[in-house]
């Protein structure tokens, strides 16, 4: 059988004990990324002294930051590196091999997740901030 094409719709994830109905065109992206933020801010929480969820999602998302900053200085370097023979990581140019490019590709793909999930948890953060003010 071949597989499915994602879909698009609505899907009901539980981050850090709280439910939100959230859209995509992709929902199983959408239930990982959203379990990968709920075991960033478990984590946070349990090395940490705070209970505040508002505190745990920041320190998650500067976590998360740190991890996309990371992949994207890591790509930056592979982009500006010369080919070396024998060389284990990609580095971009003539003769670059097949799986050179793919491993170039999976870190693009990476930081761009890392960017979209960073979004996402900055703007539940000021979303729990702005409803906490009311």
């Amino acid at each position: 059988m071949a597989p499915q094409p994602p879909q698009s719709g609505f899907v009901t994830v539980e981050i850090y004990d709280q439910t939100y109905h959230l859209s995509g065109r992709d929902l199983d992206r959408t239930r990982r990324l959203a379990a990968r933020v709920d075991e960033r801010m478990r984590a946070v929480a349990a090395a940490g002294r705070t209970a505040d969820s508002l505190r745990v999602a920041v320190l998650a998302a500067l976590n998360l930051a740190d991890e996309l900053t990371r992949a994207e200085d890591e790509l930056e370097a592979l982009d500006n590196a010369p080919h070396q023979p024998g060389r284990t990581v990609p580095f971009p140019g003539p003769g670059q091999s097949q799986d050179e490019s793919q491993e170039l590709e999976r870190i693009q793909a990476r930081a761009a997740s890392l960017n979209r999930l960073l979004d996402t948890l900055l703007l539940d953060a000021d979303s729990a901030r702005t409803d906490s003010t009311r």
